[in-house]
């Protein structure tokens, strides 16, 4: 999926390429190490992210980065909700920001483009996972329109201590007002059963 970029400020925000990879692979690193919105328990690699990201772009799913002055400054992506090709309308995604440009609005810019790029493919639904206790990212997605859809307690258990997950939902075009086209984007094992 290729999108035009979109330019706020000194920042674009643009589809992502493998020569962004170092980048994205020290933001994840420092947020898996000191942050609560993920629970990764290693990095992971270069070769992990890349593999990920063309699989995302082999389904039309984005991948987006935020780049200030040629440095990589966050990154956005969506996945498939499910696996099972009922939920193929929906997707939930992770948007992560830079430690030195956390709270200078990466996330703003982020955001909105995620929300465009899955809109013009066809998604209906956007689910994010958000720590119960992060309430900058909480307003962030208010701002975009998502709502509460539910509080995911004592789910996690990160740096000695127990954590909920707050789970916000937006609907993206029509939503679930209208029959859905149909697009071919099913997750890669859809056709299994999951456990």
């Amino acid at each position: 999926m290729d999108s035009p970029a979109a330019i706020a400020g000194d920042i674009v925000v643009r589809s992502s390429t493998e020569a962004d990879v170092p980048a994205m692979v020290e933001i994840y690193t420092h947020h898996i190490s000191h942050g609560l919105g993920t629970f990764d328990a290693e990095p992971l690699l270069g070769d992990d992210i890349k593999r990920r990201r063309k699989n995302m772009m082999k389904r039309r799913l984005p991948h987006l980065v935020a780049e200030r002055d040629g440095v990589i400054v966050g990154y956005a992506y969506a996945v498939p909700f499910r696996k099972r090709p009922a939920y193929r309308h929906a997707v939930k995604h992770s948007i992560y920001v830079h430690p030195d440009h956390m709270r200078s609005g990466i996330g703003r810019l982020l955001l909105p483009a995620l929300i465009e790029a899955c809109t013009s493919e066809g998604f209906r639904q956007m689910i994010g996972y958000v720590d119960a206790e992060n309430l900058p990212s909480q307003s962030l997605h208010e701002a975009f329109g998502f709502r509460r859809a539910g509080l995911l307690e004592g789910v996690g258990y990160r740096f000695g201590r127990w954590t909920d997950t707050l789970l916000m939902q937006r609907a993206l075009g029509e939503g679930a007002t209208t029959e859905p086209d149909e697009n071919p984007v099913i997750p890669t094992g859809a056709a299994r059963s999951e456990a």
